[in-house]
Formats: C-alpha cells, structure tokens, sequence
C-alpha cells in the first residue's frame, strides 16, 4: 500500500502591478488634506500595497511643481502603468479617480 502523498504547489511568485503616483498639495490646506485622506482611503480599498505615492507640498517645492506643469493642487499624477493621467482636485470623485488610475471597473 503507497502512502498517502499530498501533493503540494510550488510557491510561485504572483507579480502584481504596482501603480506610481504624485500627489501635489498646497500645504495643509483644507483641500489638500482632504486629497490625502480620499487618496488614501481608494489606495486602502482598491490597491492595498500595490501602489507608490509621493506626496509634494508645493509650499515647499515650488519649482518641482512647476517643472512638471503642475499649476493647481491638489493634482494627482498616475505616472506607471501606462499612460500619465493626472486628476486635479480633493478626489472626493471615486470613480474619476479609478478611471485615472486605470482600476475603474475593479471590485473591493
């Protein structure tokens, strides 16, 4: 009689998309901490830890903002996969948001 064997999965790695942003904001400005938080809240539920973000006070660098064409905050840039988008605004709209982000679509 053979032994019963179990027959085990090789770990193989799961290479998942992680999604590159910058978000400009005007110092603590109301409108800047409420992109923060909104951001935050869609990268919680739809990326969990797929997902880069670098926040940049424009107070504090100016011509970076500048540089890359950045004249309203807060402005969110999508840099990776893909095609740049970009959203200006508190990113209180969930779905403008996923579109940009290229997760529309995508369930919780």
């Amino acid at each position: 009689m053979r032994p019963d064997r179990k027959k085990t999965k090789k770990s193989v790695p799961v290479a998942t998309t992680v999604v590159v942003m910058r978000l400009y904001v005007a110092g603590s400005a109301p409108n800047s901490a409420l992109a923060i938080a909104n951001l935050e809240s869609i990268c919680k539920r739809y990326l969990k830890s797929s997902y880069e973000l670098e926040i940049i006070d424009v107070f504090e660098e100016p011509q970076r903002a500048l540089a890359e064409g950045v004249v309203v905050t807060p402005s969110l840039s999508k840099l990776a996969p893909g095609q740049v988008s970009r959203v200006v605004g508190n990113l209180s709209d969930e779905n403008v948001v996923l579109l940009a982000l290229g997760l529309k679509g995508k369930k919780k």
